[in-house]
C-alpha cells in the first residue's frame, strides 16, 4: 500500500499479486488491447511531432515497461502524448536537429524527479471533480471526431488523441468534412463489423474469453486481405506502417543519442523546463482520471508517478525517444479491458518491442479502420449519455464546469481546456464558499427574540461581506449569539467585523453573546489536520 503523496511502503510489498492466475487471466488480454491501440497512436504522435516513426515506438516501449514498472498507478498507461504534438515539432524546429531536442528530453526527465521528490505531486488534489470528469468526457468525444476519418477511410494523417488544431492547418471538424468526401468503402465495411463485433461480441459470455478488440483486429485482416484486387482494396495509408528491420544493424541504428555539447544552450533548458511543466501537468491530469475510473477506486502516488515519469523521459531522451506522460486514452482503454494490475501495462510495453522486432510485416495488415473503431467505443464510453444526465442532477455548480470544460478542450488542447475549466469550477467553489459561512437558525425565548449564528469550519476573506452584511441587518432588541464552537479558523478580518459588532450593538439594542470565539487563531498545519481531521 502507497500513500498518495510519496508512494512510500506502508507495508509489505506483496509482489505476489503480480503474478496470480486471476490477475494475469485479466492483464494479459488486456495488455494486448492496449498495445493495439498504443501501436497507431505511437507511431502518429511521431509523424505529427516531426520526428522519426521509430521514436514513438520506442517512447511507448519506455513508457510500458520502465514507468509501468516504476509507476504506483495500476492501470494509469504512459506513452507518447498527443498534447505535446506542437511543442516537439517546434522543439525540433527550433534548436536545429533531433539530437539536440533529445537533451531537452533528458533534462525534462531530470526536473520531473525533482518536482517529484519535493512532492510537488500534490497540486492533483485541487482539481474539481467536474473539471476531470469533463477532461475525460472530451478526451471521449476528440477521440470519436479524431478516429471518424479513419473508420472511412480517409487516411491521409496520423494526427493525434488531444487536440482539436492540427499542424497541417486544419481543425478536427475541417478533417470530419474532408473525410465525408473522400469515403474508402472497404474501410467502412470493416469498421462497422468491427463496431459490430465491440459492441455485440462482449453479450457472448462464453465466447468473451477472446477479447472483442483481438477479435476485431483479426477479422480486419482476413477481410482486408479478401477485399485485395478489388475495389474495395484497401490502399497502403489505410494500414499500420511500422519500420521493418532486417539485421541487428539496421535496429541499433535506428537509436539516436542526444547532443550534450549543447547544454549550454539557453533554448534547450527553456524546451526541457517547458516538456517538464506541460508534461507533469498532464501526468497529474491522466492518473486522477485513471483512478476515477479504476472499478477498484485505488488511489495513485503522485509524486512517485512524477519520479516514473521523470526516469522514463531520460532513459527517452538518451535512446532517441519522444517525451511521455500518462495518457488517457490508453489508460482508459486498459480499465475498459479489464486490466487488474500494472502488470497490463508492462506487458504491452513488451509486445511494443517484440511487435518490432519479429513481426513488423505482419503488424502492417492490420486496416486502421479496425483500430478506429475500438477508439469509437473507448470513445464512447468516456463520453456516454448517461454520465451528462448523472452531472446534470448534480446541479449546475457541478454541470457547468464540466461542460465548460468539454467544450475547451474539444477546441483548444487538453491543458488550456482544463485551465479554462479550473477556472469556472473554483468559481463556483468561491461563490458557494461566500454564501455558507455559517448557519442561521432562531430560537423562541418568552423576552426577546434569540438569534443563534453558528460559524463554520473554516471561516476565510471570502466570507467578510456575507457575514458582514448579515451582522448589519439584524433586528433591533434581540439577543444574537455567534457561535464559534466547529470553527478550527477563522480570518482575522472576519474576527474584527464581530468585534466591532458587539462593541456597537448596544446602539441597537443588542445584546451579543461570543461563544468559543477567540481572538487569534493560526493557519491550521497540514500535519495538524491529518493527524485530526475531527
Amino acid at each position: 500500500m502507497y500513500s498518495k503523496q510519496d508512494g512510500t511502503a506502508m507495508g509489505s510489498l506483496n509482489l505476489g499479486k503480480y503474478f496470480l492466475p486471476k490477475n494475469l487471466k485479466k492483464d494479459i488480454p488486456s495488455s494486448v488491447v492496449v498495445f493495439l491501440v498504443a501501436l497507431p497512436l505511437c507511431l502518429g504522435i511521431a509523424l505529427a511531432s516531426g520526428a522519426p516513426l521509430f521514436s514513438g515506438i520506442l517512447t511507448g516501449i519506455i513508457g510500458g515497461v520502465v514507468v509501468g514498472t516504476l509507476s504506483g498507478s495500476q492501470l494509469s498507461v504512459a506513452g507518447p502524448a498527443a498534447g505535446l504534438t506542437v511543442i516537439v515539432l517546434n522543439a525540433i524546429t527550433g534548436l536545429g536537429s533531433f539530437e539536440t531536442f533529445l537533451l531537452a528530453v533528458l533534462l525534462a526527465g531530470v526536473i520531473q524527479i525533482a518536482l517529484g521528490i519535493i512532492k510537488a505531486g500534490t497540486i492533483a488534489n485541487y482539481f474539481p471533480s467536474a473539471v476531470i470528469e469533463g477532461m475525460l468526457a472530451a478526451i471521449g468525444i476528440i477521440l470519436i471526431m479524431k478516429q471518424f476519418p479513419h473508420a472511412v477511410g480517409y487516411d491521409a494523417d496520423f494526427e493525434g488523441d488531444e487536440r482539436f488544431s492540427q499542424v497541417d492547418d486544419h481543425n478536427t471538424f475541417s478533417g470530419i468534412t474532408r473525410a465525408l468526401s473522400r469515403i474508402s468503402y472497404g474501410a467502412v465495411i470493416i469498421s462497422v463489423v468491427s463496431l459490430a463485433l465491440m459492441i455485440y461480441w462482449p453479450r457472448f459470455k462464453k465466447l468473451a474469453i477472446v477479447p472483442a478488440p483481438l477479435l476485431v483486429v483479426l477479422s480486419g485482416v482476413i477481410l482486408s486481405l479478401i477485399f485485395g484486387g478489388t475495389e474495395l482494396a484497401l490502399k497502403g495509408k489505410q494500414l499500420v506502417s511500422i519500420p521493418v528491420v532486417a539485421n541487428a544493424s539496421e535496429f541499433f541504428g535506428l537509436f539516436k543519442s542526444p547532443n550534450f555539447s549543447a547544454i549550454g544552450n539557453k533554448e534547450v533548458w527553456i524546451t526541457a523546463i517547458t516538456i517538464a511543466v506541460v508534461a507533469s501537468l498532464e501526468t497529474l491530469l491522466s492518473l486522477e482520471a485513471a483512478d476515477k475510473i479504476d472499478p477498484i477506486k485505488r488511489i495513485s502516488p503522485t509524486n512517485r508517478e512524477l519520479v516514473a515519469q521523470g526516469a522514463g523521459n531520460i532513459i527517452s531522451g538518451l535512446l532517441g525517444g519522444l517525451p511521455m506522460t500518462a495518457v488517457i486514452v490508453r489508460s482508459s482503454a486498459n480499465v475498459n479491458a479489464g486490466a487488474r494490475t500494472k502488470m497490463s501495462t508492462i506487458i504491452h510495453g513488451v509486445l511494443l518491442l517484440l511487435s518490432l522486432l519479429f513481426i513488423p510485416a505482419l503488424i502492417n495488415y492490420i486496416p486502421l479502420s479496425c483500430l478506429a473503431a475500438i477508439l469509437l467505443v473507448t470513445g464512447y464510453k468516456l463520453a456516454r449519455i448517461s454520465l451528462f444526465k448523472h452531472m446534470w442532477h448534480q446541479g449546475l455548480s457541478q454541470f457547468i464546469p464540466f461542460v465548460v470544460t468539454i467544450a475547451a478542450v474539444v477546441l483548444t488542447d487538453l491543458l488550456i481546456g482544463v485551465g479554462i475549466g479550473m477556472l469556472v469550477g473554483v468559481f463556483y467553489i468561491l461563490r458557494t464558499n461566500m454564501r455558507n459561512p455559517y448557519f442561521y437558525h432562531i430560537e423562541d425565548n418568552t423576552n426577546r427574540k434569540v438569534i443563534r449564528i453558528k460559524l463554520a469550519e473554516e471561516v476565510s476573506f471570502l466570507n467578510k461581506a456575507a457575514i458582514q452584511i448579515k451582522l448589519t441587518s439584524l433586528p433591533k432588541e434581540t439577543e444574537v449569539i455567534i457561535d464559534g464552537t466547529n470553527s478550527r479558523y477563522i480570518d482575522p478580518d472576519v474576527l474584527e467585523i464581530i468585534h466591532n459588532f458587539k462593541h456597537n450593538a448596544y446602539t441597537k439594542a443588542i445584546i451579543v453573546q461570543l461563544v468559543a470565539i477567540k481572538d487569534r487563531y493560526d493557519v491550521p498545519k497540514l500535519k495538524e489536520l491529518i493527524n485530526n481531521p475531527n
